[in-house]
């Protein structure tokens, strides 16, 4: 609902649209430390970011696959496919540019002061980290035991995409509505890609043995 809102305030150039771009002005024009803004914002790009869901998604078919290896002769275990849940990963991140790059050639939306054309909304940079760092979230928690290290991981994630967003807006490189419109599509996504994937996840946590049907 809250994309759906914004994106009509944006294309039509409704009220909240205008309140955005005054307080992105304000935000970009305000004192801001540019090196670590720029850092921030260099974490959206896919050279850094899809990485990172590689990596999450090899180390998580490797667990998966030593785990069925190591159960596989107990008796009256289901061991779980290995591929299921790295493979709904890249789905969900090669879903990002198919479903952004229409939004921003439909909105056509003009940049903050000092970039030129069109199309910033929705931001491809928080939409990209956004999924990149959720989806290799989602992959590790069901491996990881304990509770203390599972709240680090969300919390790394969490930080790490406000400071994306943080950086886009404060260098001038997006509007905030661009930035929270790409957060609420990458959660759709991620919700989407945690219910297909739910069944997988159960028993591969803990000591890795098969749990009984």
């Amino acid at each position: 609902m809250l994309f759906a809102l914004f994106t009509w305030q944006v294309a039509t150039g409704g009220p909240l649209r205008r309140l955005d771009e005054r307080a992105g002005r304000a935000l970009a024009d305000g004192p801001r430390p540019r090196g670590l803004a720029e850092l921030l914002a260099d974490l959206g790009n896919m050279a850094v970011a899809v990485p990172v869901l590689v990596l999450a998604a090899a180390y998580t078919a490797w667990r998966t696959s030593r785990t069925n290896a190591a159960g596989g002769r107990a008796p009256r275990t289901d061991p779980a496919p290995w591929w299921p849940p790295p493979l709904a990963a890249v789905v969900t991140m090669m879903a990002v540019p198919v479903l952004v790059i229409p939004l921003k050639l439909a909105v056509n939306r003009t940049g903050p002061p000092g970039m030129e054309g069109n199309g910033y909304y929705p931001s491809g940079h928080t939409a990209t980290a956004a999924v990149a760092y959720g989806a290799a979230t989602l992959l590790l928690l069901p491996h990881l035991t304990r509770p203390t290290t599972r709240r680090t991981l969300i919390l790394t994630c969490a930080l790490l995409n406000l400071g994306v967003g943080y950086g886009l807006i404060h260098r001038g490189y997006h509007w905030p509505l661009d930035v929270l419109a790409s957060w609420c599509l990458s959660g759709i996504l991620l919700l989407v890609m945690a219910v297909s994937t739910a069944r997988y996840g159960r028993g591969s946590a803990g000591t890795g043995a098969p749990q009984p049907k």
